[in-house]
């Protein structure tokens, strides 16, 4: 393990010969588009929209595993995802007043 640890420099780059594989590469991705739903958590973000805000967020802990155990867990977090996302979008602000 110590003469794998020498090369920890090239992960992530042009030598990394494991970050060629599939589940990385996926991985890789999959690190994007959350980003990119954090940003829309933001953008949509309101006391009432809060469960479900937080609900997206923690759907990245769901996706455990190795192999087809990651890509099962993967495909019922994406439609959990599908879900909460369509929830989001569609809920509407219940003024402060109304709600009492």
């Amino acid at each position: 393990l110590g003469v794998l640890a020498k090369f920890k420099g090239l992960r992530g780059g042009m030598l990394d010969v494991f970050g060629y594989s599939h589940e990385r590469r996926m991985e890789r991705r999959l690190i994007t588009e959350f980003e990119a739903l954090l940003d829309e958590i933001v953008a949509r973000l309101t006391a009432t929209k809060l469960p479900t805000a937080v609900g997206l967020a923690e759907l990245p802990l769901s996706i455990r595993g190795f192999g087809h155990v990651k890509q099962r867990n993967l495909g019922e977090a994406k439609a959990r995802q599908d879900e909460l996302l369509s929830r989001l979008r569609a809920e509407h602000d219940v003024p402060a007043m109304a709600a009492e």
